[in-house]
């Protein structure tokens, strides 16, 4: 192991390794398969990297996304090491060049989508080549359960047969024990040594907020907390999506859309930009974002609610890569979880499917309505118990009250069922609370005996009570996409008195504090430091700029805030920051010691 500590030191600029890499490393050094769960910013890369430089020939790197592929090789070159790419997007010249360099030994690292390497003709010269190792990126996309399954996955078993003598390592943020099952067989690593990391995130502070005006939400959230800040914006539909970030560039924010109803020139334009450009804001579905490496991501914002808990946690693992605090914020509402329920039980999917879908929506929503920790939550979905209350989530914070809903939850079945599971939320609250409408009067629904048996409480509360009772699986919305809600195979014991509901009691939505726990807390600057910070980032933007590369591929924010603490005066002492290896010492350190003494003069 002393050339790959050797390697890290010198090529990567860090003194250790952390977690499992070390581990992990060896593991491939001697030739044999691994498993590496860990979560996003975790150091999942630095694995096969330096286990590809330190074995004989050529890493090959099986990636799903084009602009994964460049990100990756373009921060490689920048620290001196040989890698490519094998995708569409290179003329036939070009993939010539490169298999040449590959069959002559010219490069140490390439990647390569997964149709693209089951070609016959990439086979056939990974055949006439030295393989040091086959690293499968972004692995859980093997699953069919999981929440990105790309088909494309499930040929890579071959590797096994094809060249059972090359170790090969699956790597991936997320997978619940379902998928990471599904990963060992799909893969054939049964046997396969795994490297389970801590899921846990602790520089992200979760929030999850009622929805009211969902826009104006996230301004505030913005404004409040990451003005300026590069972050992601998740929306359930393309016309969320095109409407959000019109309105965001009308309230002066720097944001742009990403979707797959978007031209592909549109599509690569906006996310190179989003890469390159510093404080720009991505309003999306989620077609956008995995895999993306861009480490200075501050806050990942969800105005519609995903699928599943694994897909959120996927998501949200895309703010903070560099270890500095960031923020998952949510706007959730009962529309959502009809909306959301809806899609996930209509269909042609077998039963099993839905069924599966079904649970992790259900955990999803669990962790929606929690009343305790949410990272407590989070992490025990993937099996991984906490030591208390993180601190650094909405409900520590804010613990929410609780109460006993039983009586509330039964007056609102009574309505659904009275009314025979044919009208909706709006309807329902306006039965309960005794609303004169018209169309209550048109179905006599004011002679009901519910009708304004809930006059005690406001409309936002019935909303609340609702939409914890679909949370629960008490009501759900009818397949046909109506927004009826009908009672659910539970809802007879509610009803019955055989089962005690406890609630959250709603509250008016305002906005939360900001604050991280001090294990999230980055070291935080001297206020007569923050201008030499702010001239390094215009050192780095200048050099980004030259190079046609995004900034934190020169240096990361965490690297900048070392040299204000250190103030180093010399290449030596440079060498000793974290994050600058010895390539990046020669192309960059004199550029910034001059920005660093130029500040102290």
């Amino acid at each position: 192991m002393s050339e790959a500590t050797s390697i890290l030191e010198t090529v990567f600029g860090y003194q250790s390794f952390r977690g499992h890499q070390r581990a992990a490393i060896g593991e491939l050094i001697e030739g044999r398969d691994a498993l590496v769960l860990m979560p996003t910013g975790g150091g999942k890369s630095i694995i096969y990297q330096i286990a590809s430089l330190v074995r004989p020939g050529v890493g090959i790197v099986v990636s799903p996304l084009i602009a994964l592929m460049q990100d990756q090789v373009q921060a490689l070159h920048l620290l001196g090491v040989k890698a490519a790419y094998l995708n569409s997007i290179l003329s036939r010249e070009e993939a010539d060049d490169i298999e040449r360099d590959l069959l002559e030994g010219r490069i140490d690292l390439l990647y390569v989508a997964p149709e693209r390497l089951l070609m016959d003709r990439t086979l056939n010269l990974l055949d006439r080549t030295q393989v040091a190792l086959f690293a499968i990126d972004e692995a859980h996309c093997v699953s069919q359960w999981g929440h990105d399954f790309r088909p494309e996955y499930l040929g890579l078993n071959v590797l096994a047969q094809r060249y059972p003598d090359v170790p090969r390592v699956a790597l991936t943020a997320t997978a619940d024990a379902v998928t990471r099952r599904e990963m060992r067989t799909r893969l054939s690593l049964e046997k396969a040594r795994g490297f389970v990391s801590s899921f846990d995130r602790p520089n992200i502070r979760y929030e999850v907020v009622d929805k009211d005006d969902a826009k104006r939400q996230l301004l505030d959230f913005y404004e409040r907390n990451h003005k300026g800040d590069a972050g992601i914006v998740y929306c359930l539909s393309r016309r969320s999506v095109e409407s959000t970030a019109t309105w965001l560039q009308g309230k002066g924010v720097n944001a742009l859309p990403y979707h797959a109803g978007l031209d592909s020139d549109t599509r690569a334009r906006h996310q190179e930009r989003f890469l390159k450009e510093e404080g720009l804001v991505m309003v999306a579905t989620i077609a956008f974002g995995m895999g993306i490496d861009k480490p200075d991501v501050r806050f990942v914002a969800h105005l519609d609610v995903p699928k599943s808990l694994e897909g959120y946690y996927q998501e949200t693992g895309r703010a903070g890569r560099d270890g500095q605090p960031a923020s998952a914020f949510m706007t959730y509402g009962l529309n959502d979880v009809v909306t959301v329920r809806r899609l996930v039980m209509s269909g042609d999917a077998p039963d099993e499917v839905k069924r599966v879908e079904s649970r992790k929506l259900d955990a999803l929503l669990g962790y929606c309505e929690a009343a305790t920790c949410r990272r407590q939550a989070l992490l025990a979905y993937f099996g991984e118990e906490t030591g208390g209350e993180c601190g650094n989530c909405d409900v520590c914070s804010n613990p929410p009250e609780t109460y006993d809903a039983t009586v509330e939850a039964q007056k609102a079945l009574s309505a659904a069922a009275r009314t025979g599971g044919r009208f909706g939320a709006q309807h329902l609250i306006n039965i309960l609370r005794g609303r004169d409408k018209e169309r209550i009067r048109k179905w006599n629904h004011d002679a009901l005996p519910t009708f304004g048996v809930g006059s005690d409480l406001s409309e936002n509360e019935w909303r609340s009570v609702l939409r914890q009772l679909v949370a629960r699986g008490d009501l759900v919305p009818d397949d046909a996409g109506h927004g009826s809600l009908q009672l659910g195979k539970s809802a007879a014991a509610v009803l019955r008195g055989g089962t005690v509901v406890r609630m959250r009691r709603a509250t008016e939505v305002r906005p939360a504090a900001p604050g991280f726990s001090k294990k999230a807390q980055a070291t935080p600057l001297a206020q007569e430091d923050a201008p030499l910070f702010e001239q390094l980032r215009r050192t780095r933007s200048r050099i980004a700029k030259e190079q046609g590369v995004p900034a934190y591929v020169v240096f990361h924010d965490a690297t900048l805030r070392a040299l204000v603490r250190e103030q180093p005066q010399s290449l030596d002492e440079l060498a000793r920051i974290p994050g600058v290896g010895a390539a990046k010492l020669e192309r960059y350190g004199e550029q910034f010691l001059e920005a660093i003494r130029a500040f102290q003069q």
